[in-house]
């Protein structure tokens, strides 16, 4: 502790000064470049950045294995529950793009630290929400605090980094974000079932509180300021047109199962796809007119961005998905309690830890988009044993014997999260640092929704059409063919890194600028 705290106080005024002009040099309006911050700055700024990201990526399933524990509480519906998980990526999705404009125009270290601030409150909010209806606007609103502070983060690392460093940077990053998620249902289960100071569940939020303080803090000191070297236009109408396009495809998608699909929800799905159809075409003649668009679809001209992106979608479709139907099959099938069913998933996260380290650091180099591929049979595999598991499961069954599954399953999982980032953004330019975090943040968090409302709605209605009231029988067949799907889902994965660069890009190598 006194060598960390002495190594801190021998950093501040190279972090606080030299890493702030750096990088403001490099992003300024004026578009002026100069030396990046290196060293011990920019490596406590990056640790300050990373711990506000593994907070907000930790809630993005934090909530996943306490939803048992919700309903019985708040008395919530299922489509509440499904509510509770989606609501807070679709708000992410939807403020990500406005985010990252928001941080190259008014400072990317003040926006994030705004987002970071309403991600703590809301934090607090949730915690003490009285209600279901309540609990999944908070989580709306947290999900929209966090669109505001992590592009910030992510455009950071593309300016704090040179091009032939960022795709070890990215690759951190993604790798992260895949750790934290697979953590989340574990640190859920144990705070949920350990019961600390009698708040049950509420502890899942509430312990964002301290740490988002400690981030905040950490940020006003460390993390340097920039902001894009032209100014970006604020689309508000577009905006708009693109929430409401997305809204009208999610929200029936996710209440029609509830409401028997009446023809008003098929309705509302293809009149959002019409608005989102509008909306591609609206942004391809701004940018035609030469005008700045909302989303710049320019970059899905670059082969890795746009088949990394695709790819992004699919992990995260079939992530969220399989950690809501598993925890739910765990506890409301098996009958095992919050912790159990959370530390369950320790071995899928211990494998995903190393094989993701793996993958980056070793496999990427060597075999380039292969690692991706891998990884997409390696997880359809470990789905796979994990249907043969539960075939022949019951509430007797011993973890145990799901641990094959979690193991193989986790080993995909990893091979796939970090490379990603490698392959889609080590070669798009600084000064399309925002919009590319933004799409790649916003598509991976939109599939994650869109999974969570498509799969959750298939799974719940196979537990509704069983006619057999025992809970292993209601739920092994829903898991089974949410298990089918996310097969599905990594085989097209596996299709689809075909098409990324055959090799990834290496530290030294010519980058774009």
């Amino acid at each position: 502790m006194t060598t960390t705290t002495t190594a801190l106080r021998e950093a501040a005024p190279e972090a606080s000064n030299t890493a702030y002009a750096a990088t403001e040099s490099v992003t300024s309006r004026e578009g002026r470049h100069g030396p990046l911050p290196t060293g011990r700055a920019r490596t406590i700024a990056l640790l300050s950045l990373f711990l506000a990201s593994t907070m907000e990526l930790l809630d993005t399933t934090v909530v996943n294995v306490a939803l048992p524990t919700i309903e019985a509480g708040l008395k919530a519906s299922a489509t509440q529950l499904q509510w509770m998980v989606a609501a807070y990526p679709l708000a992410f999705a939807l403020g990500l793009i406005t985010g990252s404009r928001l941080g190259d125009l008014f400072g990317r270290k003040r926006v994030f630290l705004a987002g970071l601030v309403g991600f703590t409150v809301t934090s607090a909010a949730c915690g003490f929400a009285p209600n279901a209806e309540l609990l999944v606007a908070f989580r709306a609103l947290q999900g929209l605090a966090a669109a505001a502070m992590i592009p910030q983060v992510l455009s950071s690392l593309q300016v704090m980094y040179r091009p032939e460093e960022r795709a070890k940077a990215m690759g951190m990053f993604t790798g992260l974000a895949g750790l934290s998620a697979v953590l989340g249902p574990v640190l859920g289960g144990v705070l949920t079932e350990v019961d600390v100071a009698g708040l049950g569940w509420r502890s899942i939020f509430l312990i964002n509180v301290p740490f988002g303080v400690l981030a905040i803090v950490a940020a006003l000191r460390w993390v340097p300021e920039s902001v894009a070297a032209v100014a970006p236009r604020i689309d508000v109408g577009g905006v708009l047109v693109l929430a409401a396009g997305l809204f009208a495809v999610l929200y029936p998608l996710t209440l029609g199962r509830e409401l028997g699909w009446p023809t008003w929800v098929y309705a509302a799905m293809a009149a959002g796809v019409v608005v989102l159809a509008g909306f591609v075409r609206a942004q391809l003649r701004a940018e035609r007119a030469g005008r700045e668009p909302l989303v710049a679809l320019s970059l899905y001209r670059g082969r890795g961005f746009a088949a990394g992106t695709v790819l992004n979608a699919v992990l995260f479709m079939a992530m969220a998905s399989y950690f809501l139907c598993q925890t739910i099959y765990l506890q409301a099938g098996l009958g095992w309690s919050v912790l159990k069913a959370g530390l369950a998933g320790m071995p899928f996260a211990l494998t995903t830890t190393v094989f993701a380290g793996l993958a980056v650091a070793v496999l990427a180099p060597r075999i380039g988009r292969r690692v991706l591929q891998l990884g997409a049979i390696t997880w359809a595999a470990g789905a796979g044993l994990m249907a043969v598991t539960v075939h022949g499961a019951d509430a007797a069954t011993s973890v145990w014997a799901f641990l094959p599954a979690f193991l193989v399953s986790g080993a995909g999982f990893g091979l796939m999260v970090s490379p990603i980032g490698v392959f889609a953004l080590a070669d798009v330019p600084v000064t399309k640092a925002g919009s590319a975090s933004g799409l790649f943040s916003t598509t991976g968090q939109l599939a994650g929704a869109a999974g969570v409302a498509a799969v959750g709605s298939v799974f719940f209605s196979v537990v509704e059409s069983n006619a057999s009231r025992v809970p292993v029988d209601m739920f092994r067949p829903a898991f089974q063919v949410a298990l089918g799907l996310l097969v599905v889902l990594l085989l097209v994965g596996a299709v689809v890194a075909r098409a990324l660069p055959a090799n990834a890009p290496q530290e030294g190598a010519p980058a774009a600028h």
